[in-house]
């Protein structure tokens, strides 16, 4: 009778001082029966736990044909075990310097489901050792379970704070995947499930692109937060953990597996989230409700659940989280006002409360993607609906930056892109200042829907005069044509300022972009300070007026951001060193703000008109 083949790994007492206890060591198949060796090793199952204590394996030591044992968690809370079988080393994969270590994945889940997305930062032993975490897979459509291993001495040196060596990992970027050739035999790194409750589907597919650049699978209605409930299981080498970007009414968290733990802190993942080096990202435990096989992308579908802690740095090769660390977050309140209902009736304002995570690389989408979704929270969005946005984002030190606007669907897109749009341009200015850390504080935003497209094109303008002497008062009429409606006439009142000279002037109509545009520095932009770009953006015009600006025969200065009319020539000369190191801009033209109207319309034109000064 033929032998049947069993995978079976030798295990065995230790001597000295491990006496006693059941360590992993380097194995055979068997055939149909134990397999005894020196000592009176006996083949058995595989540990179900891994190590209490730990000690690592050597990369030096790693050989082809050694057998292993990884855990992670498939369902439940509890870390279970794969076996694992060693082929060989991958020189410099993740960098000059930082090998890898290649693996096939034996047992009936791992088989079953393949590599899963979640799985990375799995703990790997040989001889009871920790030889490092599986991190990478090959392609997107591998049949057989081989991953690529992070040693752990590339991992420990996140832990201990090598400064060199930090650096040196901090600096080997990922290489970008190209969505074009996906599926293709390479290797890449073990996607991370990016949960996202609260979200809908059309929110992701719209903006899924931005976190999937970065390794993270959104995942929609297959996970969720619960941030109440208790998991008294604690954190050990296999466990699922989470990195939070959101949380409150909207969550948002990206979860991987434990490879290390000690009493202060753990190593995760194996691979970066951001890889943006120093984090303030909260530490959550998580509970795994299934692991999901598929071809495409098998992934793990996860509840999380407790903080526990914050994680402190995103390095190559490893995330660390730090136990009782609070992170910082950026509390946002989103008031959403539906449209009148029939009969004059007005539906249930809703006012969501979360926060988002503070990290420069992340929190930008972040807070794009979850003002978009608050948007969606009364089931009013369509697409003629348009949204009258204020609110502000407070900065530590600095006046709160005021956003507000008319926001209606144009060419482009609807109102509720145009208006997530308006904040993410806001906070993106403040938050991303390339000179000055901004602190944000908070950012607050009431959004009221109006049930029309309230957009309208500045189709004509004329003056009531087109000679005048300085100090004169005239008047300026504007058509304004809104969409699918008869055109409107706006007048504004226009007085000539003492100050100008003889002889012709322009005098512009418009929307308030245009007056953006004429009164701050064009060309080549050159960094400011934080305290200048929020000046900047409280000084922006809005865009449900119609604006009057008179272009006087005059030299003007743009300096920091901000428009020096009338300049005389003398003082023009002065400006020279300032204007050679772009520092400040000259133009042959002052531009003097004359008037305004409210037009009830997100008004998009212009209009140049001329006129005498004699």
């Amino acid at each position: 009778m033929a032998a049947v083949k069993t995978r079976l790994w030798i295990v065995g007492l230790a001597v000295g001082g491990m006496l006693g206890s059941s360590v992993l060591v380097e194995g055979a198949w068997a055939e149909g029966q134990a397999v005894s060796g020196a000592g009176g090793w006996t083949a058995v199952a595989a540990p179900s736990t891994a190590p209490v204590v730990t000690k690592f394996f050597p990369l030096g030591e790693v050989k082809r044909g050694m057998r292993g044992v990884a855990y992670t968690v498939f369902e439940g809370v509890n870390p279970e075990p794969m076996q694992v079988e060693i082929l060989g080393l991958l020189k410099d994969a993740l960098g000059p310097g930082q090998d890898m270590i290649l693996a096939r994945l034996h047992g009936d889940k791992p088989e079953y489901t393949g590599v899963v997305a979640g799985m990375s930062g799995s703990p790997v032993y040989i001889d009871g050792r920790l030889v490092g975490a599986l991190s990478y897979r090959i392609g997107q459509f591998s049949k057989e379970p081989i991953a690529g291993i992070t040693p752990i001495e590339s991992m420990l040196q996140v832990r201990d704070g090598d400064g060199a060596a930090a650096m040196k990992l901090a600096g080997v970027k990922l290489p970008e995947v190209s969505r074009e050739f996906e599926g293709q035999p390479e290797m890449r790194a073990m996607e991370t499930p990016l949960v996202m409750g609260g979200f809908s589907q059309e929110t992701v597919e719209r903006f899924g692109d931005r976190f999937r650049a970065m390794g993270l699978t959104p995942v929609v209605g297959l996970g969720g937060a619960d941030s109440a409930a208790v998991q008294p299981e604690p954190l050990v080498p296999g466990s699922a953990v989470s990195a939070v970007l959101v949380r409150g009414d909207l969550s948002m968290a990206g979860t991987c597996t434990v490879t290390y733990v000690d009493p202060t802190r753990l190593l995760a993942c194996g691979h970066p989230i951001t890889q943006y080096g120093p984090v303030d990202m909260p530490m959550t435990k998580a509970t795994v409700l299934a692991s999901l096989a598929s071809p495409l992308n098998a992934f793990k579908i996860i509840n999380t659940t407790e903080t526990v802690g914050a994680f402190t740095e995103d390095r190559a090769s490893a995330i660390m989280g730090r136990f009782g660390v609070e992170a910082r977050m950026i509390p946002v309140v989103v008031e959403v006002v539906p449209p009148a209902m029939e009969k004059g009736l007005q539906g249930k304002t809703k006012t969501l409360h979360f926060e988002v995570l503070d990290n420069r690389q992340l929190t930008p989408s972040a807070m794009l993607v979850s003002v978009y979704q608050s948007l969606q929270t009364n089931n009013t969005a369509a697409e003629e609906l348009s949204y009258r946005l204020s609110g502000e984002i407070d900065v530590k030190g600095l006046p709160p930056v005021r956003m507000q606007g008319l926001m209606a669907q144009n060419e482009l897109n609807p109102a509720t892109i145009n208006a997530a749009l308006l904040v993410n341009d806001r906070f993106s200015k403040v938050y991303g200042n390339a000179l000055d850390q901004p602190v944000v504080t908070g950012v607050r935003l009431k959004v009221e829907a109006i049930p029309a497209r309230m957009s309208a094109v500045l189709e004509s303008a004329r003056l009531s005069r087109t000679e005048v002497r300085a100090g004169d008062e005239i008047e300026v009429e504007a058509v304004v044509h809104p969409y699918q409606a008869e055109a409107r006439i706006v007048r504004v009142k226009v007085r000539i300022p003492d100050s100008v000279s003889a002889g012709a002037m322009r005098v512009v109509v418009s929307d308030g972009a245009t007056v953006d545009k004429l009164t701050t520095k064009t060309g080549a932009e050159r960094s400011v300070g934080l305290a200048d770009t929020v000046a900047t953006l409280n000084r922006m015009h809005e865009n449900d007026r119609v604006y009057v600006t008179l272009l006087n025969h005059a030299t003007q200065a743009v300096l920091e951001g901000e428009a020096l009319p009338g300049v005389p020539l003398s003082m023009a000369n002065v400006f020279e060193p300032l204007k050679d190191a772009q520092k400040m801009q000259l133009t042959g033209e002052s531009v003097l703000a004359a008037g305004s109207v409210e037009a009830g319309y997100a008004v998009n034109g212009y209009q140049v008109l001329n006129l005498v000064v004699r």
